[in-house]
């Protein structure tokens, strides 16, 4: 992957480069023209002057004399760079300072010879390899004047005629072999300026990579507010071109401004979460394939979800495992209008019952559901969801069933005894007075069940109280727990004795608790009533009180026909009777447990059955010991 460094490091060092190598060979071609020049002017200066100095009768001898070598060349040394050539006007060397002139060939084409035989000054270069020189020529045209020859035509009335051509020539080293010895040191110092060029690019590079890595961390440091709060305080960009200078202040008012309202969206978040967490409903929201996206607290509890797991791997099905809210939700979401149905749902060994309200919404591109924590998230996939809220009506559909037992059970249990006083009262008042007998037997049957009808109201109204969270609570004092059993006893030997059901009774002398003495005693008195009532004849009937890791334990065991499974869940609750047929016995109220219940519950504790048919009934009340 690019990077601004790599990059402007690349462009900018390729282009230092290039504008070296271009600056470099313009001075080479510009020195190399330089030194041309300077040569060629000095060439020509000394030609110029080398012909003016020349004696017309030494140019007679060579023009008309028709060539050979000319006395006066053999004075020039050998050595000499310099060269004098004459040559005629067809191109034939006629004197040559450096060779003989049979041994050379024609020079009419050659372009400096041309130039002057058309009557210019001429100039050529040519180099030769094999010497690694370059030689210098330069050419003036020779006039042939009436009895004479001069070097420049004279203010004649006729144009002269040319005789023929003077050219100097002289050997110079090329331009590479005359600074091949500075090439070393100049090559060093473009290396090192080279090497500082590329120190300042890289400078400047990993300045502005510096600038943009930090304006880069600035716009993904939103998220993290601590390091968002580190970079918008630091210091200025190092690069200080005004482009960067007023991308970062953009940038800074940007990314402040986008900080905070994605701070207000994670409050307005957390708010939403805590709503939705703090609600007693259960709130589901479900996209259009059915797929969770959202299950608050609530509903997680009531469908056992685990609090970790990740909502958004399942489906409303697979997490409710109820078909009749699936498909809740599948009408809403097609009928496109709200949905409201009570259903019920079994799981876990319960079975509640759900007041669902489902309707749909669309979220759109850019909104929220939560992921595996539970946290709310943007979503970009749109298309129709819904949302349903489940309230647990478990609770109002028992209260409201056992207020049509309770209706039931006290109008069934005031039936019998009413209708008993009111045949017995009927009776008396067609019965003789003189049969004393008959009174008797009525009035004493009429006595018998306004008892039970008085005990009857007694029980409600002991069990209004008991449930009565605005009467006073009751006084817990510490009390010996052998006296309480003993009291509990004495109520119901009578109707012990009766059956021949011998009561057993264990307490350890020294057991004291913090007790309301008279509610336990009633409650106790309540169990053994039941326990005589329900044993067959012959039999025993066992109190223990006992306490042990910081409870105290009371424990009512008969050898009675016992109670089946089915009917445990339910012998606490008020009227409730495991045989109906013994509804017509005048001596119970169906309250009784219903008492002992609030009584425990009176006393921060608990009450247990534990019974098998057949085998005998097992009742215990568990109160804790507190200090």
């Amino acid at each position: 992957m690019k990077t601004v460094f790599r990059q402007s490091m690349l462009v900018l060092s390729l282009t230092t480069l290039v504008l070296s190598l271009s600056f470099i060979v313009s001075v080479l071609l510009f020195m190399d023209g330089l030194y041309y020049e300077t040569n060629s002017r000095s060439l020509r200066e000394t030609t110029r002057l080398l012909f003016a100095a020349l004696p017309p009768d030494q140019l007679r001898a060579v023009f008309a004399g028709g060539g050979g070598r000319a006395p006066w060349l053999a004075e020039i040394p050998g050595e000499s760079p310099y060269r004098i050539s004459f040559i005629g006007k067809d191109g034939r060397v006629l004197a040559d300072s450096r060779f003989p002139p049979g041994d050379l060939e024609n020079h009419g084409e050659r372009p400096e010879v041309r130039d002057a035989l058309e009557g210019r000054e001429g100039q050529a270069r040519r180099s030769s390899a094999s010497l690694g020189t370059e030689l210098l020529y330069y050419a003036l045209p020779v006039y042939e004047e009436p009895g004479n020859f001069a070097p420049a035509p004279a203010a004649l009335s006729a144009p002269p005629r040319i005789a023929g051509v003077f050219r100097l020539s002289v050997e110079t080293p090329n331009f590479q072999r005359r600074i091949s010895p500075a090439a070393p040191p100049l090559l060093a110092l473009g290396g090192v300026l080279f090497f500082l060029a590329l120190m300042l690019v890289s400078l400047f590079s990993r300045s502005l990579s510096r600038s943009f890595t930090r304006l880069a961390e600035m716009a993904q440091s939103v998220n993290s507010p601590e390091n968002f709060r580190r970079l918008i305080n630091s210091p200025r960009l190092l690069s200080d071109t005004e482009e960067c200078i007023t991308l970062e202040r953009a940038l800074k008012s940007m990314a402040a401004e986008l900080g905070g309202r994605i701070e207000r969206a994670r409050r307005e978040g957390r708010r939403l979460e805590a709503i939705l967490n703090g609600m007693s409903e259960g709130v589901f929201a479900v996209d259009e394939n059915g797929r969770l996206h959202l299950a608050n607290r609530r509903a997680r509890e009531l469908f056992g979800i685990d609090g970790e797991a990740d909502i958004r791997a399942l489906t409303l099905l697979e997490a409710a495992r109820s078909a009749e809210l699936e498909e809740a939700a599948r009408e809403a979401r097609t009928d496109g209008g709200p949905v409201e149905r009570e259903i019920t749902w079994h799981g876990a060994g319960v079975q509640r019952r759900f007041q669902v309200f489902a309707a749909p919404f669309e979220p759109g591109p850019g909104g929220e559901e939560q992921n595996s924590a539970g946290r709310w998230q943007n979503r970009r996939d749109g298309g129709r969801g819904v949302v349903l809220v489940l309230n647990d009506v478990t609770r109002l559909h028992r209260l409201e069933q056992v207020r049509k037992d309770f209706a039931a059970n006290v109008s069934h249990e005031l039936r019998t005894p009413i209708q008993i006083v009111k045949g017995f009262a009927e009776t008396l008042l067609d019965s003789p007075l003189e049969d004393r007998e008959q009174i008797r037997r009525c009035v004493s049957l009429i006595e018998k069940n306004a008892l039970a009808m008085e005990n009857l109201t007694n029980d409600l109204l002991s069990l209004v109280s008991l449930e009565d969270e605005n009467s006073p609570r009751p006084e817990m004092k510490e009390t010996a727990v052998q006296t309480l059993l003993e009291e509990a006893v004495q109520p119901v030997k009578k109707a012990a004795e009766e059956k021949n059901i011998a009561l057993s009774v264990a307490c350890p002398r020294e057991l004291s608790a913090g007790l309301n003495g008279p509610l336990i005693v009633q409650a106790l008195i309540n169990l053994l009533d039941n326990g005589i009532k329900y044993s067959p004849r012959d039999s025993k009937l066992f109190l223990e009180a006992s306490s042990d890791a910081g409870e105290l334990r009371f424990t009512v065991k008969d050898q009675g026909a016992g109670i089946p499974p089915e009917h445990l869940d339910r012998i606490f609750e008020r009227f409730y009777r495991v045989d109906r047929s013994r509804s017509q016995d005048p001596g119970g109220t169906g309250l009784g447990l219903a008492i002992v219940r609030h009584i425990a519950l009176l006393h921060r504790g608990t009450v247990e059955v534990e019974s098998h048919a057949g085998e005998g009934s097992v009742f215990r009340i568990r109160i804790p010991r507190l200090p």
